[in-house]
């Protein structure tokens, strides 16, 4: 297979005088070591810095732990009605104040599937991450296993995990901000429904404060939610050996942010930072619409299928990032491993739309095959055959 490229011709812009034809990436500067954000819209990378470097994660690692019981909900091998049991060891070790962070469990209490998840997304516990990992695969170490597996799979090339929660654990487990960034849009695109179930409760109760009895609530510690508009996830983490991080997401007029800062000294330098960070990335860059969703963007060759070639289609609508107040002119290709082979299903993701402008990096959007191509019949393929003897 080699990779095909077919220039296409996209929108033109417009008066130069009005929008500068050239665009510079607005600058940002922050006091974060780690800071990466992508446009998901657009697949724009709008800023990075250390954005490649292995740093231990601490609480942001339970994105995996939860990325990965979705996984399993969506498989149907886990029910969110489920209930696992607390087992006194776990509670043992993962209660009191030097445990971190508590969902507030008791040794003996069952607990649903859906409770500790608002336990590790809301009250970011340290308890609920083991206890749902050892309820799922019988122990931590056998739940980590397939927290990395779901990591390979997702193309983490630069991430490890070693614990359910990102306890400190001496290196074992790392990240980039980058892989965190991929692993978020993971979570967001591949399980939509579950994310909003999640990832954007306010506060959670659960527990009773000693003696009194008294039911314990406490507040989801995401920075952006009720401060930026349309915010709704995902982690923060927080441990002395990583200091203060989080990995947030919102969405404002169809464009959908990801963003992670890491390595901050406070609790509010985490908070401000990571407003004034989102906030830059919707307000100095905009949306510039390409393709309208369903059109017809090309076409693939396709060899061994009851057609030569499958139409290639924008799953939705298609924009690129740019610079606010600029129109820069655009150049796109189609890049995809060709001759595809058939079969094919409509609605596949089988190549892509990528975008140069003068200026900025390119941005890459998928395209799907706008029909089913069938497998060829006996005559076709043994023609295939004849005609590829000749090259």
């Amino acid at each position: 297979m080699t990779k095909l490229l077919t220039a296409i011709a996209l929108p033109a812009a417009v008066v130069a005088i009005a929008y500068p034809a050239v665009a510079a990436a607005p600058q940002f500067d922050t006091p974060a070591p780690v800071a990466f954000m992508e446009d998901l819209s657009s697949g724009a990378v709008l800023f990075a810095k250390g954005a490649d470097r292995r740093m231990p994660p601490a609480s942001m690692a339970k994105m995996m732990t939860v990325y990965t019981a979705f996984q399993l909900i969506r498989s149907g091998d886990l029910k969110l009605n489920t209930e696992f049991e607390v087992r006194p060891e776990t509670w043992q070790k993962w209660h009191g104040p030097a445990a971190g962070s508590t969902m507030f469990l008791s040794p003996g209490e069952r607990v649903s599937v859906a409770n500790l998840l608002y336990g590790i997304v809301t009250l970011s516990g340290n308890d609920a991450c083991v206890v749902l990992a050892e309820g799922i695969s019988g122990t931590e170490q056998a739940f980590v296993e397939r927290m990395n597996e779901s990591a390979n799979k997702l193309g983490l090339t630069n991430s490890h995990f070693g614990t359910s929660n990102g306890w400190p654990d001496g290196g074992v487990t790392y990240v980039t901000a980058r892989d965190l960034a991929k692993l978020a849009a993971a979570t967001i695109q591949e399980h939509p429904k579950l994310y909003k179930q999640f990832y954007s409760r306010r506060d959670f109760t659960w527990g009773k404060t000693m003696g009194g009895g008294q039911a314990i609530t406490q507040a989801n510690r995401d920075p952006l939610l009720g401060r930026v508009a349309g915010a709704d996830g995902l982690k923060t983490g927080h441990t002395e050996e990583a200091g203060y991080g989080f990995t947030g997401s919102a969405e404002q007029n169809g464009r959908r942010l990801v963003m992670v800062l890491a390595g901050l000294t406070s609790f509010n330098q985490r908070a401000s930072e990571s407003v004034r960070f989102m906030e830059w990335g919707f307000r100095a860059w905009q949306a510039r619409p390409v393709v309208k969703s369903g059109r017809t963007v090309g076409s693939a060759a396709v060899q061994m299928g009851d057609s030569g070639e499958v139409q290639l289609v924008a799953p939705k609508d298609l924009s690129v990032t740019v610079p606010s107040g600029t129109r820069p002119k655009l150049a796109g290709k189609i890049v995809y491993n060709g001759p595809l082979t058939a079969p094919i299903k409509q609605g596949a993701h089988v190549a892509d739309l990528v975008v140069s402008m003068p200026g900025l990096p390119d941005q890459t959007m998928p395209l799907v095959a706008g029909s089913d191509v069938g497998e060829a019949g006996f005559f076709r393929r043994a023609w295939h055959g004849f005609t590829g003897l000749f090259g």
